[in-house]
């Protein structure tokens, strides 16, 4: 059930009763780049987001209420109700985990139980997902959550409300940057070529999307805005699974190609320290349609393999590239 509320000035409001507790940092976590998003911050029982939407920028506050038994939520700009009337979608309330059966390995089972309904969000902007996921592409988090957080500091606007948020950069000032522009950033040149090339497209994909906005239309869409990506030269499967995880509310994503998921399903399902892609994909096949409810429970769960060897150090082409002092 969704209400008005009486909320902070030049605020559109609304209030959503759940039908059990939310944990808005695992529903809401995968949105997030980095300690330092600028365009997001959440927590377990609050969260804050800048959009882009159809209707225009806009910026959303959200707080648990009741012990988890609601939500409620502010919204400012022009594309305020636009993110109010999808917010159901966006806490996953209306995500149909009909079929999902933990119950197929007792790890899973055990963590399902403890976690309750595993569901899936969704934001229904295809381009949002899609940039910060080209950009985390074959390196660490580290440093496509920097060169996220420079090209919105240097690209992006300051979105609309009290909370000091920016909005990511829209598809058309992406593709109108010069090469050396994006390079400035620490982006190497091929990668921004991939950024400007995709964003001249970005209009056809978020339109492989529209099925996903409307209510109940969790992963309507996916395999076309899938293909549609990977069409693209420079997008593979990773990055189309990142897109459509976050932005459809795909159920069935699976990142193939991570350099750590493969090793944390192998470990937690049959206790080896190092799994490939393929068998990651056999581990998951029981879970068929809801492959990626099982992966949001194991990367929340704590269950890492060991390490071995040292870490990957973070590079950054802005320092590489600065001239000797």
């Amino acid at each position: 059930m969704t209400t008005v509320l009486q909320g902070p000035t030049n605020a559109s409001s609304r209030a959503v009763a759940l039908d059990r507790p939310i944990d808005l940092r695992f529903v809401l976590g995968p949105l997030v780049r980095g300690a330092g998003d600028p365009t997001m911050r959440v927590s377990s029982t609050a969260a804050i987001r800048a959009s882009v939407t159809p209707a225009g920028p806009a910026t959303i506050e959200i707080r648990v209420t009741g012990g988890g038994a609601g939500v409620d939520a502010w919204a400012w700009g022009p594309g305020a109700d636009h993110l109010l009337d999808g917010l159901p979608a966006l806490l996953g309330v209306d995500d149909d985990d009909a079929g999902f059966e933990p119950e197929h390995h007792p790890v899973v089972a055990s963590l399902a139980r403890r976690r309750g309904r595993v569901v899936l969000g969704r934001t229904g902007g295809v381009w949002e997902a899609l940039l910060p996921a080209m950009l985390e592409q074959r390196i660490t988090g580290t440093e496509a959550w920097r060169n996220f957080r420079r090209l919105v500091r240097a690209h992006g606007t300051p979105a609309p409300g009290p909370l000091a948020l920016w909005l990511p950069p829209a598809p058309a000032t992406i593709a109108g940057l010069a090469s050396w522009q994006v390079t400035a950033l620490g982006i190497e040149p091929r990668r921004g070529a991939l950024l400007r090339r995709v964003a001249r497209e970005a209009p056809r994909y978020e339109s492989l999307g529209a099925a996903a906005r409307r209510p109940g239309g969790g992963g309507a869409g996916a395999t076309a805005l899938a293909a549609a990506l990977r069409r693209q030269t420079g997008i593979g499967p990773w990055t189309a699974a990142e897109v459509t995880l976050r932005a459809l509310g795909d159920p069935d994503a699976v990142s193939v190609g991570d350099a750590h998921l493969s090793n944390v399903v192998a470990f937690a399902l049959t206790g080896r320290p190092r799994g490939t892609d393929e068998e990651m994909l056999q581990l998951l096949a029981p879970w068929a349609g809801h492959r990626a409810r099982v992966v949001r429970l194991l990367e929340t769960s704590g269950i890492m393999p060991p390490r071995f060897g040292p870490r990957v150090a973070p590079r950054d082409l802005v320092r590489d590239l600065a001239p000797p002092r």
